[in-house]
């Protein structure tokens, strides 16, 4: 395994984790249990502002959401989808989406991918593992070919396409975790050898949260 660190060790007190592990937990004003009003304090042995009940004194805890998808190969190339919803109408991404509940991630990656480019898809491997703290999202890609040379736009893509790597539409793609995704596996291709990679994606101080490309991969991790 090899590694590029890029960016503050996620294991260190002032590590982007830390800062952005605590959530939005001042969101959260009402009991899922029982609907009485929370508080918001460090509970007992521990270190991060929870949001607590004050009625049934049951803490709230927010926990990073899955996203899972395929990376499909075929005949040289990548399938991506258009976004026929928002976020990011009209720009492409790889078929990704939520994992549910009593799915595996490999499940997950393969129904999204038949929901969003109505393909069969038979997963090979896993690619990537993208966490974006900020959001409070981890992104699982899985390499995937198809079962049957036959895909089409799902209800919630315009368009899915073959892109070869010259022709991939990095200037319209949806998500950071999709330029990452996609940069991380051309460069692969190109130097012989598949990789999985580990990394975590953080804004650079001072851009627009729109902007998909004012980002930095720090904690860079291959094997």
């Amino acid at each position: 395994m090899s590694s590029t660190h890029s960016g503050p060790n996620p294991g260190g007190p002032s590590s982007s984790v830390a800062v952005h592990s605590a959530g939005n937990v001042r969101k959260i004003n009402f009991c899922q249990w029982c609907g009485g009003p929370t508080k918001h304090e460090i509970p007992d042995g521990e270190e991060k502002i929870r949001a607590i009940c004050t009625v049934c004194d049951k803490i709230a805890y927010e926990n990073p959401k899955m996203v899972v998808g395929c990376l499909i190969e075929h005949d040289n190339m990548v399938l991506l989808c258009k976004r026929k919803i928002q976020p990011s109408y009209g720009l492409w991404t790889l078929p990704a989406g939520y994992m549910e509940i009593g799915e595996s991630a490999t499940e997950g990656a393969i129904r999204e991918t038949w929901e969003e480019a109505c393909a069969e898809v038979e997963v090979l491997s896993p690619f990537a593992q993208l966490d974006i703290p900020l959001i409070g999202q981890t992104y699982v890609i899985f390499l995937a070919r198809l079962k049957k040379p036959h895909f089409s736009p799902g209800p919630e893509s315009s368009e899915c396409r073959l892109f070869s790597l010259d022709d991939i539409p990095f200037d319209s793609l949806a998500f950071s975790s999709m330029v990452v995704t996609l940069k991380l596996y051309a460069e692969d291709v190109k130097a012989g050898q598949l990789k999985f990679h580990y990394g975590i994606i953080n804004k650079k101080p001072g851009t627009s949260p729109s902007d998909i490309h004012a980002y930095t991969l720090d904690y860079h991790l291959q094997s």
